[in-house]
């Protein structure tokens, strides 16, 4: 599938209101395109848990007034196999994440700098970086989860410093160690900017899953699945956005080479 669309390559800083113009505008006009990668994740995450919720109500149907000996071997057997499932499932999903979002990258980088994209094409790139991907996101996670346990604000600073690590992979196709410092250095001196950025992607999304799940609570146990699938719809503003924020970091870095006009003769 190969789509055509004007050049969007900004050749100065953006604004976040520009930021996310354009991010709503390249998505709702491609919608398709972005939308079916991370329909794929839902439609495999939302399959891959369904054992999960079989072995979780296999605990509720345990007779805990039996025999104790019995009631905790088949209560362990149970909860051990959900874990298993739930380890493998975790696994998975982080994989075929980082893909997705690899290739909605890689999409929204060939519509701003050629005006066209083929989504057979971002996928096969996405997979081929799928190594640095799973590196990279993995130092990030680890990062990130120890600096939030250390009071919270140095795992939002490392969130921040490496918020284009995987635009720095795909675009630039930095290495893991690369991208990391590849991101540091594309949002130095603007980390307020960023971290407003990625609050406002991240409330967005926060706030239409908070809205679907409160709509599909009356299907109990399964209303999970049906609106992991619904939010799916609004997950690619998060890769999309970033990616015009890198492109955006680029023609700051590009400026502040340019060195400065001659002086006056006099």
């Amino acid at each position: 599938m190969v789509l055509m669309f004007e050049s969007l390559k900004p050749s100065y800083e953006l604004s976040i209101g520009e930021i996310l113009s354009l991010t709503f505008n390249l998505y709702l006009n491609n919608f398709g395109i972005f939308f079916i990668p991370f329909l794929i994740v839902s439609v495999i995450s939302a399959l891959l848990s369904l054992p999960m919720l079989s072995y979780a109500e296999e605990i509720g149907k345990i007779d805990f007034t039996g025999p104790p000996d019995v009631v905790w071997n088949k209560f362990w057997s149970i909860f051990l196999t959900l874990m298993a499932l739930a380890f493998i499932t975790a696994v998975l999903s982080w994989i075929i994440s980082n893909i997705a979002s690899g290739v909605i990258i890689k999409s929204a980088s060939d519509f701003i700098e050629k005006g066209k994209t083929s989504l057979s094409n971002s996928f096969n790139f996405a997979v081929s970086k799928l190594p640095s991907l799973l590196v990279a996101s993995l130092i990030v996670g680890i990062l990130t989860t120890l600096g939030l346990f250390a009071f919270i604000i140095p795992g939002i600073i490392i969130s921040i410093m490496f918020y284009l690590v995987i635009p720095a992979i795909v675009i630039e196709e930095k290495g893991a160690f690369d991208s990391l410092s590849r991101s540091r250095k594309l949002v130095s001196n603007r980390w307020l900017k960023t971290f407003a950025l990625s609050l406002i992607v991240g409330l967005i999304i926060v706030v239409l899953a908070v809205l679907v799940s409160l709509v599909l609570a009356p299907l109990g146990a399964y209303s999970s699945l049906v609106s992991t699938i619904i939010i799916s719809v609004i997950e690619p503003i998060s890769p999309i956005s970033s990616t015009f924020y890198y492109y955006s970091m680029l023609a700051k870095e590009k400026s502040e080479k340019i060195p400065p006009p001659p002086p006056p003769p006099f």
